[in-house]
């Protein structure tokens, strides 16, 4: 939940309320929760900004599928796992039934094995205090730990 700062004072309604969330949502792309808190910080009537953002996810001016999909593709390209990503999902109060497919669908194991390559290189290390670095390191990003230990043993993954 967002904190109000101290120096604003809620004075939005009707279609100053509806200007302000178009403009918010010009600039990026917000789930239902993250909009109506964000618009909440500005409006007098909390009711009246949940009934808005219906109205707005009914037109398609905001999706929560989109953001879903858009975090996950987002956070794949930063290197990011499953878990972790689901996390960052549950942050923004998404459901993941939007992006299960598209989770189920990637192959962690070979995003793991990139990671790996680009933080330690190639070789599969016998050095158990790297190994132990390595493991940390793909369990921060949030792989399974199945594939972990898959990815830091392998020499060459074979595609």
């Amino acid at each position: 939940m967002m904190k109000k700062p101290k120096d604003i004072i809620p004075t939005l309604t009707g279609s100053k309320l509806r200007s302000y969330a178009y403009a918010v949502l010009t600039k990026r792309e917000y789930s239902k929760a993250e909009l109506i808190e964000k618009l909440c910080l500005y409006a007098i009537d909390r009711n009246e900004v949940i009934e808005l953002v219906e109205q707005l996810a009914e037109y398609n001016y905001q999706s929560d599928e989109r953001v879903a999909e858009m975090v996950v593709r987002s956070q794949i390209r930063k290197g990011k796992g499953p878990q972790r990503i689901r996390q960052t999902l549950q942050q923004k109060s998404i459901n993941l039934d939007y992006v299960a497919d598209e989770l189920n669908q990637t192959n962690w194991l070979e995003e793991a094995y990139k990671l790996k390559i680009k933080k330690f290189g190639v070789e599969a290390t016998k050095d158990p205090k790297l190994k132990a670095k390595q493991v940390r390191f793909l369990q921060y990003r949030g792989f399974d730990l199945d594939i972990i230990m898959k990815v830091v043993n392998l020499e060459e993954l074979e595609w």
